[in-house]
């Protein structure tokens, strides 16, 4: 039976991937882990520890004590926070990852879940259509961390087998966990203010229009990809993964279908220049080829079920 590590296990992906993975491989079977600490709420449904992906030893002694045999290690700051504090976002975003890769390549662990972004790709990357392999000149910390994290991934894989899988996220929208200060984030909290205010601010310009997810494809996109056989992944630094691109007007559209009274006005601020610098749409041939990847949302699905469940959630507050 696998026992599975999540570091990170509070933010906007782990929170709802803890979850999908307890149901998949049992409560017992997933440690979730964040720096916060150990609460009723986060050791009622499972295993927890309160820990700082930092801290190589403890990472270890965690491994050890629960005979972790995959790791999915989601801590990171995201794009636009990484710049207000890029020599600390360089510091977590890599040295947690060499603890891991490490850890894998003594053997202690089986197999690693590390996510990339599309923040890897730059000014110079065709922005249609963007290709697996084409010019990757990151213009962010963060991209620049990730760009750096899937060479480092390739190269653990090739020099000592260690079995790493790796997605380039698009942008992440669910309604289960706040905006983590992603420069795509303007696509969690624009469903909130319509259902509480009937208006938003954007930061983006209203054509900026940037590749996008729902969280339930992206969670399956990350099992399907640690479950397939091993000879079946043929890219151990990060796979292009697509689900549907829009600008912040077009997801205005969607959402008047429902709230027809709902008001966008735009106040570009700097995250306007880190989504200049980031493809309008992915190509992700070989992610469909190699292990049989397809999304299920366009984004009419995903604001009819962002809209249901955030009025659900907010009815319940």
């Amino acid at each position: 039976m696998e026992k599975i590590l999540v570091i990170g296990s509070s933010g906007q992906i782990g929170t709802e991937l803890v979850a999908e993975l307890r149901a998949r491989y049992g409560e017992m079977n997933v440690v979730a882990s964040d720096l916060k600490p150990a609460t009723p709420e986060n050791t009622a449904i499972g295993p927890y520890e309160q820990l700082d992906a930092l801290d190589k030893d403890k990472v270890f002694e965690v491994v050890k004590r629960h005979k972790v045999t995959q790791v999915y290690l989601l801590a990171a700051l995201l794009s636009a926070t990484a710049e207000q504090n890029p020599m600390f976002a360089w510091k977590l975003n890599m040295e947690s990852l060499f603890h891991v890769l490490e850890l894998a390549r003594e053997k202690h662990i089986q197999k690693i879940y590390w996510p990339s972004s599309i923040a890897v790709f730059g000014l110079t990357t065709p922005r249609e259509n963007t290709p697996q392999y084409t010019v990757i000149e990151p213009t962010t910390i963060y991209g620049i961390s990730k760009q750096a994290g899937e060479r480092w991934c390739e190269w653990y894989f090739r020099k000592h087998r260690v079995d790493t899988r790796s997605l380039r996220y698009p942008g992440l929208i669910g309604w289960k966990s706040a905006p983590g200060g992603g420069t795509t984030d303007y696509a969690v909290h624009i469903y909130h203010e319509a259902l509480k205010q009937g208006k938003y601010t954007s930061f983006l310009s209203k054509d900026t229009s940037l590749p996008m997810m729902y969280m339930p494809d992206a969670l399956r996109a990350t099992i399907e990809i640690m479950e397939a056989p091993a000879e079946k992944i043929k890219i151990r630094g990060g796979y292009n993964l697509s689900g549907m691109s829009f600008s912040p007007d077009e997801i205005a559209a969607s959402i008047r279908q429902h709230i027809p009274g709902f008001a966008i006005s735009y106040a570009p601020d700097f995250r306007q220049s880190i989504a200049d610098s980031w493809p309008k749409s992915i190509d992700d041939t070989e992610a469909r080829q190699d292990w049989g990847w397809s999304p299920e949302y366009d984004l009419n699905k995903m604001t009819v079920d962002m809209l249901t469940n955030l009025k659900n959630l907010y009815k319940n507050l």
